[in-house]
């Protein structure tokens, strides 16, 4: 599986040790940035690329993005049609596994302002082993997100 890899100069630092840790699992890591810590960069750039390049990748790869908080990442990459986030900044792990489990989430955004190197580690293993369930429900609600839902007709009002 490829992983991709984004942040801004708020997750530089932990993205370089998961970085390691992944290629130590044997994982093909592909880093698209930030290359250096650089105070002023803007995470969406980051996030926008790793985006796409999972979704090109239609199943066989998953991105992780990291900053302050997650949260910026997670919006970014949600935009992106076939893109399910979800944000980890500390807490019981079981919420990364139900993201695989029954919405199939393909991009990790972590909080690196509160998560030590550790607890980001294991997420990210956790996120990584865990496959989806692929029961029909659940395949159901992810077609659905990716489906425009016309709005509701307005009753006409009478006056």
């Amino acid at each position: 599986m490829e992983i991709y890899l984004g942040a801004d100069h708020a997750g530089f630092e932990l993205k370089e040790k998961i970085k390691e840790f992944l290629n130590s699992l044997g994982f093909q890591v592909f880093d698209e940035g930030a290359f250096s810590y650089e105070a002023e960069d803007d995470y969406p750039e980051f996030c926008q690329i790793v985006a796409r390049l999972v979704v090109g990748e239609a199943g066989r790869a998953r991105g992780i993005v990291i900053g302050h908080s997650g949260q910026g990442e997670a919006i970014t990459v949600n935009r992106f049609k076939g893109i399910r986030a979800v944000v980890y900044y500390g807490g019981p792990d079981g919420i990364i596994r139900l993201s695989r489990l029954h919405n199939d989430a393909n991009i990790l955004s972590l909080g690196a302002g509160f998560l030590n190197e550790e607890e980001a580690k294991q997420a990210v293993k956790h996120w990584l082993e865990t496959p989806f369930s692929s029961e029909v429900r659940h395949k159901r609600r992810i077609k659905q997100l990716d489906t425009e839902i016309p709005p509701p007709e307005k009753d006409e009002e009478e006056f």
